[in-house]
């Protein structure tokens, strides 16, 4: 993919999580520990919610649906940088799919998807997300128990 054509998906990217609501900033990292390609333990100790995190993947705000298509009949101008997200609960169990937004550059150092649940070792960071996640961690839980329902 060019630089032309992507340069304006990383300006729409960086622009969306400055949008993003502080409400994960107000709450500090929960420890998690990575075992091979996941952090099986929830970073809340619960379950997310499914409804809430729909909400969060299909709010372009959150910049999931910036890069990533999915089941989203309702929406237009769905992503096209970055796999759908159809069927991502039947490619990776929950743990992987924690591991993947908690810190994505753990797979591929190079991606330009976020590390929504981040804040040391980042590069280019806006001084409104400067020490500060993304997503919180009952908002990663919520997109998890989202993600995890997409089996088809």
């Amino acid at each position: 993919m060019s630089l032309a054509r992507t340069l304006p998906y990383i300006v729409t990217v960086t622009a969306a999580l400055l949008a993003l609501p502080l409400a994960a900033s107000a709450q500090g990292l929960v420890p998690f520990k990575v075992v091979g390609d996941g952090i099986a333990e929830s970073l809340t100790g619960m379950p997310g919610d499914a409804g809430r995190g729909r909400a969060l993947v299909a709010d372009r705000a959150s910049t999931c649906i910036l890069c990533h298509s999915g089941p989203f009949p309702e929406l237009r101008f769905q992503g096209d940088l970055a796999p759908s997200l159809k069927g991502a609960g039947g490619r990776w169990s929950e743990g992987q799919l924690r591991l993947r937004l908690v810190d994505a550059a753990h797979f591929n150092p190079a991606t330009i998807m976020p590390s929504y649940y981040r804040i040391d070792g980042l590069a280019r960071v806006g001084p409104t997300w400067r020490d500060k996640p993304v997503l919180s961690a009952d908002q990663i839980e919520d997109v998890v128990a989202y993600l995890a329902t997409l089996r088809d």
